[in-house]
């Protein structure tokens, strides 16, 4: 059985319990259980139950790491599990507590993605709740787009690069292609071609539709996953273009229902990822799934310690808040697209909604679960 990690940040902790990799995976399968309202509240759990009650490193040592994992993709949460995971039972450890973490969320968002290829969406109240979550989730990527904005475009030249994105997106130009000449040297992968299927009706509706191959949605599920700077929110304009705008495997309406069941469980955001994979049927939502999380495993087992240096070097620093800068204007590029489709009065009415709740601090799943409300009253009265 593999032993803790002997790096130096698991010699400097106290207080780690000496766990089986199964009481390991039910303690954070719990986290996964109780994951509800975004991020912010998904690291206060974990902060609360293992830093501020069993003490497994002291909160100064909590927050630098924190502070590591925001400078890189992924989801914070799930990468936090891992770490912890790490500290307790090496590498196999950090594999089972981030599978424990995820797993409810995409048990429910495989099962919701399945029921929704399958029976379809015919029901008058099911149309409802979903018009009405789709304003609300325009309203999120408005105020995702803020939040970011303000602390990532902290000097006139990553100002700079947030115009050039959103022009560029606005002109048609490949995000990843934009972030690549603004931040990096390195082209965008080429696309793979493209089998032609047809999927059942309900996902095709109103689309001519070209299924995606299996290589075809890792690589776009291993571009978010190594794309999400700042939240899962930057995950969005990459999914939407290779789903949408290129793949054509889904309507823009059908990705906004993607996003607003993922605003509603138990899960990290970027779990809307398993829906946007049902081009390719189950398989593929688990194949999109797989890439997106497979940079946020890869960056703890692959060593934290080795990260922490790089992340402090400036020339990283440069990147990450380059790519960062990027991804805003593509993201507010995306809020006007997706706002644009959630045109009827009903999506209005929830978008208004989820804004002005935001000075109070809802959490998600409870402006969604408004949302969805509001449009099933519509549509019943």
């Amino acid at each position: 059985m593999e032993q803790p990690s002997s790096s130096p940040a698991a010699r400097a902790v106290e207080g780690v319990p000496n766990e089986s990799l199964g009481a390991l995976f039910v303690r954070f399968l719990r986290f996964g259980l109780l994951a509800w309202g975004g991020p912010v509240a998904q690291i206060a759990m974990i902060r609360e139950q293992l830093v501020d009650r069993e003490r497994w490193i002291s909160r100064e040592r909590f927050h630098r790491v924190l502070a590591v994992y925001q400078a890189l993709p992924g989801p914070e949460a799930h990468e936090l599990c891992a770490y912890f995971g790490m500290l307790a039972r090496g590498r196999s450890g950090a594999i089972v507590a981030g599978l424990g973490f995820m797993l409810p969320g995409f048990a429910l968002m495989l099962l919701l993605s399945w029921s929704y290829v399958r029976f379809g969406v015919d029901s008058p109240l099911w149309r409802g709740a979903m018009l009405g979550c789709q304003g609300a989730v325009a309203a999120l990527i408005v105020r995702a787009v803020v939040r970011l904005g303000q602390h990532a475009l902290s000097t006139r030249r990553l100002g700079v690069i947030a115009v050039a994105a959103a022009a560029s997106q606005f002109a048609g130009a490949n995000g990843i292609v934009v972030l690549a000449l603004l931040a990096s040297r390195t082209p965008a992968p080429a696309r793979g071609r493209r089998p032609r299927l047809w999927l059942p009706a309900p996902l095709v509706a109103n689309a001519v539709v070209v299924a995606p191959s299996i290589m075809t949605l890792f690589g776009s599920g291993l571009r978010a996953g190594l794309l999400t700077f700042g939240g899962a929110y930057t995950a969005i304009p990459f999914l939407r273009s290779d789903a949408v705008i290129t793949g054509r495997w889904m309507t823009d309406a059908q990705f906004l229902d993607g996003l607003a069941l993922s605003s509603v469980l138990p899960a990290p955001f970027i779990i809307f990822s398993t829906f946007v994979g049902t081009g390719g049927g189950m398989v593929g939502a688990v194949v999109v799934t797989a890439g997106v999380f497979l940079p946020a495993f890869a960056f703890t087992l692959v060593g934290h310690d080795q990260l922490e240096r790089i992340v402090e070097t400036p020339s990283t620093h440069d990147f990450l808040d380059g790519v960062t800068a990027g991804v805003v204007g593509i993201i507010a590029v995306t809020a006007w697209s997706v706002g644009g489709d959630a045109h009827s009065p009903l999506a209005v009415v929830t978008f208004v909604g989820a804004l002005a709740a935001s000075p109070v601090g809802p959490t998600v799943a409870w402006v969604m679960g408004g949302a969805a409300l509001i449009g099933v009253a519509a549509r019943a009265t």
